[in-house]
């Protein structure tokens, strides 16, 4: 059915496939909580000068 050749070549395709999955879901879940993360602190900055400024 499968020659040894063949059987590594599956082998190495799920694993390629499995890190890509796994590397999707860090990716999809990481960089919108980075970037959501990132604006909260801008706007919170921006709202502490524009105190400042007010006081």
């Amino acid at each position: 059915m499968f020659d040894f050749n063949q059987y590594l070549g599956f082998l190495a395709f799920l694993t390629i496939l499995t890190i890509g999955f796994w590397l999707m879901i860090f990716l999809v879940s990481i960089i919108p909580y980075w970037i959501g993360g990132a604006l909260y602190e801008n706007w919170k900055l921006k709202r502490e000068a524009k105190k400042e400024i007010v006081e």
